[in-house]
């Protein structure tokens, strides 16, 4: 499994790639994948890594903070348009984002731009690719909605495979990391949905007070609605209770050295007494430095301030992009 948990952060929201791949690479990269399914595509898993915090397809129409994915596709893609043409445009946008180059006036007129992220050519590509060969998850409205607010003029698309190479679906059984992965996203996708929109309404100065009031309330929520014990943890905690274990400690050390080397990595699942233990990184990206990066340069002094009082013991600090900030630690049983 490639580089996929980043946090949310914001957790973001949303996360980004610190080093930028060449653009040769990011061709070979992209012309590789035609030999994937749906279920194995890697675009498909930084598609929800990367971009479901703000672009849930789950979220509904009244109360979601941007559009979903399938809104792209419909509004990017002509009938003529090439894979590599199609990830070209896609990129051309996200790389610096602003309302002349939108495609998509309505949304900029109620969510406003999607502000810039440190996302990488490579990964980005890979998610229109996948966008591109296969049908992609979409809310249950937007059919219905693209054709009522267009009048007709804005063509539904979202056409490709749904199925394996070998003609037949198939439900593949979920593995123990994909499992734990699946319970980490969806409460990255709550959080990421609730403090984003406390960023966009109220500012950042707001955000700190939602965490600290809303953090724990809304991962425990999420731990009772999927039968598991949830935590977020760290070397370097702001809120005291999120300090590692011994064991902890040592996973967060190796994902922080796989990272700093620019090395593959996995989550780490263990099965004990029925019980499985899975573990993966929280990664920062440029939204995270509003609260988590250098005190003197990203974090404004109202803000600074606020987290020093409400957080006295304060860790959580000094980060740079696509740093490990701390960790998902799940139980859940085995079944």
């Amino acid at each position: 499994m490639n580089k996929i948990i980043t946090l949310l952060s914001l957790i973001v929201v949303i996360t980004s790639c610190k080093n930028n791949k060449t653009s040769s690479n990011t061709t070979a990269a992209v012309a590789s994948t035609s030999s994937y399914t749906a279920s194995n595509h890697p675009g498909k898993k930084l598609m929800e890594t990367k971009c479901y915090v703000c672009h849930n397809p789950s979220a509904d129409h009244d109360n979601r903070i941007a559009p979903p994915m399938v809104a792209m596709k419909s509004h990017y893609m002509t009938d003529d348009m090439s894979k590599e043409e199609f990830a070209d445009a896609i990129w051309n946008f996200v790389k610096k984002p602003s309302e002349d180059k939108s495609k998509m006036r309505g949304a900029v007129r109620r969510f406003g731009v999607m502000p810039y992220q440190q996302f990488s050519e490579e990964d980005i590509k890979l998610i229109a690719n996948y966008m591109y060969e296969f049908k992609i998850d979409e809310p249950e409205w937007f059919k219905e909605h693209i054709e009522e607010e267009s009048k007709g003029k804005m063509q539904y698309r979202n056409s490709g495979k749904t199925i394996n190479s070998d003609g037949k679906v198939h439900a593949d059984p979920k593995n123990h990391a994909e499992t734990g992965m699946e319970y980490a996203l969806n409460t990255k996708k709550e959080l990421g949905k609730n403090l984003m929109g406390t960023i966009q309404k109220k500012g950042t100065l707001k955000a700190v007070t939602f965490c600290n009031k809303k953090a724990y309330p809304i991962t425990d929520s999420m731990a009772v609605a999927q039968n598991a014990t949830i935590k977020r943890v760290s070397d370097k905690p702001r809120n005291p209770k999120n300090k590692a274990n011994t064991k902890e400690l040592e996973l967060i050390a190796q994902f922080k050295n796989a990272i700093a080397k620019n090395e593959e990595y996995t989550p780490v699942t263990e099965v004990v007494n029925g019980k499985v233990h899975f573990y993966a990184p929280i990664t920062t990206n440029s939204m995270c430095q509003q609260c988590h990066g250098s005190p003197e340069k990203e974090i404004q002094p109202e803000v600074l301030n606020t987290i020093n009082n409400l957080y006295p013991e304060d860790m959580a600090t000094g980060y740079a992009v696509n740093e490990v900030r701390g960790m998902w630690s799940i139980t859940y049983n085995e079944e």
